[in-house]
């Protein structure tokens, strides 16, 4: 029976758009998690409390780190 809940692997995989599973690991997982599931986007880290331009751009995933390099919030592609 086919639902519309998202699997993991195939066409699911490339629309994910979020990583709310992430939130607590260092920065290095959370790259290497992204770039496994969306080799295509740039990854940029930087800190929780940067000012950064508020442009959506689907080629980047912003993680947000605290000051021991954990993951603060969920990394979203824009």
């Amino acid at each position: 029976m086919a639902t519309s809940e998202p699997t993991t692997g195939g066409a699911a995989a490339a629309a994910k758009d979020s990583w709310p599973e992430l939130v607590g690991m260092s920065s290095e997982e959370a790259k290497k998690k992204i770039k496994e599931d969306k080799p295509e986007v740039d990854v940029q880290v930087v800190p929780a409390d940067a000012f950064v331009t508020m442009d959506f751009n689907t080629g980047r995933v912003r993680v947000f780190v605290d000051s021991n390099d954990k993951v603060a919030r969920t990394p979203r592609m824009g």
